[in-house]
């Protein structure tokens, strides 16, 4: 009993501690602004992380656009989830996977019509929150540049923020954005032999 009661007055002492380390951090958190989010690296996750956003966003009552650069060829469980509703504008601009499309101009064209759809809702202060799914693949192949992603998102409205996801990002992205996370690649059923299937890759 007299082991417990001094665990627990370790316990007890530590967690205050650390909320007093907390409290610090959220006071001293005072700027109100809108946030750019990279999700990036190769493992499983990214847009899947995008989408949890998308849907914390819609509980908030906010307006919300989706611009998918890469999966215009498939449909998505997300896409039929969350198209439906009316604070969602989603559009899929993509041919489906540079492996699939053969065709570099044609790759080319897409981005560069998904790009302006993008540049356009990043240019639009009802929009509390604009995904740009899989888009760091269209400045490694070099299907667009980067600059103009890099002037629309410093020239977003205040409070909108952004999300954007894909593998392989610039380094002038990452030191532009506030948040980047990277997912790692540490085990994977599809490299075992195991099919990709709905509702988990898709």
């Amino acid at each position: 009993m007299a082991t417990d009661q001094i665990s627990e007055e370790k316990h007890l002492k530590k967690m205050k501690a650390v909320k007093e380390k907390q409290d610090q951090k959220i006071a001293a958190a005072k700027e109100e602004r809108g946030v750019s989010i990279l999700l990036a690296g190769p493992g499983k996750g990214k847009s899947s992380s995008a989408f949890g956003m998308l849907a914390r966003s819609l509980g908030h009552g906010h307006k919300v656009a989706v611009v998918q650069f890469l999966k215009g060829a498939m449909s998505t469980g997300e896409e039929k989830f969350f198209n439906s509703h009316e604070n969602v504008h989603w559009f899929t601009m993509g041919d489906g996977f540079t492996w699939e499309t053969q065709n570099r101009q044609n790759d080319i064209d897409s981005a560069e019509k998904a790009w302006k759809k993008a540049e356009e809702l990043l240019a639009d202060d009802s929009y509390q929150l604009v995904i740009l799914d899989e888009i760091t693949y269209m400045f490694k192949y070099q299907y667009l540049e980067l600059q103009p992603t890099l002037d629309a998102l410093k020239n977003r409205p205040r409070d909108m923020n952004v999300v954007l996801t894909g593998r392989g990002p610039k380094q002038e992205l990452i030191d532009a954005v506030d948040t980047y996370s990277m997912i790692l690649a540490e085990k994977h059923a599809f490299k075992d032999g195991v099919k990709a299937q709905a509702g988990i890759e898709w």
